[in-house]
């Protein structure tokens, strides 16, 4: 089956990049000249993506409006004849069919992608949590709807992260099939002790899953943080049905946190047309200082 359907949790509250995110959603912070969720539209996209969900909630209509039409931007930019500039917005509002729905308690991942079953209904989708930027080669939505589609099952975009960090994300116990594919059968939450990891594995910002995730989703208990997790949903799918994970090819930025957002912004820039050389010049002046 074609998957066609994202959803893209976008409720966050951003507390680990205050004061910043006090008044702007840190899915609309930029990355060079785009905002980080822009980057993760497009992504879907080019992985043949046609419709998408985005979780929201009190605060955050500046999303709406960045992928909504400009009338008075767009006739400004004719009648000054900035032709790329008229182009790189217009494109913005044909990328996909966007919805929006809002989460109106703050519940946890797990509750935010259950706010997505009507929209879903009984279609396998992709999430792509709106924390997260990966850029490559080829699209980390591609490559795990590619495995859906040779193994049937569930998939997750996985990275092995060190032991202090796995403790803030997942750990699972994976068996690799062949390549970059492996065969995942259980995870755990944010594990504290090296006895509750199963590997240095983590799912970090993508995953395909088929419907009856929501059903699981119905009696997930909350768990790490009193928040329900999405990732306790998904560890019972392992469990009973089995998954697939992919070890994506592409680089992943966490776009909630600082050092996240200034790598994303210094190696995208240093790959830019418009700043590309400036940057590398300044970082390489500003190396000597250091």
């Amino acid at each position: 089956m074609k998957i066609t359907k994202a959803v893209i949790p976008a409720a966050g509250l951003g507390t680990r990049i205050l004061p910043a995110t006090k008044a702007m959603p840190k899915e609309m912070l930029p990355i060079v000249d785009k905002p980080a969720i822009q980057y993760i539209v497009e992504e879907a996209v080019a992985a043949g993506i046609t419709d998408i969900l985005i979780i929201t909630n009190r605060g955050k209509g500046v999303i709406e409006d960045h992928f909504d039409r400009s009338h008075g931007l767009e006739d400004a930019l004719k009648k000054g004849n900035k032709t790329d500039l008229l182009e790189s917005i217009e494109h913005i509002h044909k990328l996909a069919n966007i919805h929006y729905i809002r989460q109106i308690e703050t519940k946890g991942l797990g509750h935010a992608v259950s706010r997505a079953k009507t929209f879903i209904g009984n279609d396998p989708f992709a999430v792509l949590y709106g924390d997260d930027v990966i850029i490559g080669d080829i699209p980390a939505t591609k490559e795990l709807i590619d495995a859906y589609g040779t193994y049937g099952k569930g998939v997750l975009g996985i990275k092995a992260v060190s032991e202090e960090a796995i403790k803030k994300y997942s750990s699972l116990k994976v068996e690799n099939i062949s390549g970059n594919i492996f065969k995942c059968t259980d995870m755990v939450e944010k594990p504290q002790t090296k006895e509750e990891m199963f590997s240095l594995y983590s799912i970090l910002g993508r995953v395909v899953l088929p419907p009856e995730i929501f059903d699981i989703l119905e009696h997930t208990k909350p768990g790490a943080g009193g928040e329900i997790q999405l990732t306790d949903a998904m560890a019972e799918l392992a469990r009973t049905c089995g998954m697939t994970a992919v070890d994506f090819s592409g680089k992943r930025y966490d776009m909630g946190n600082k050092l996240g957002i200034l790598q994303a912004n210094i190696e995208v820039g240093l790959k830019h047309k418009e700043v590309a050389d400036g940057l590398r010049e300044y970082i390489k002046e500003l190396a000597k200082t250091l």
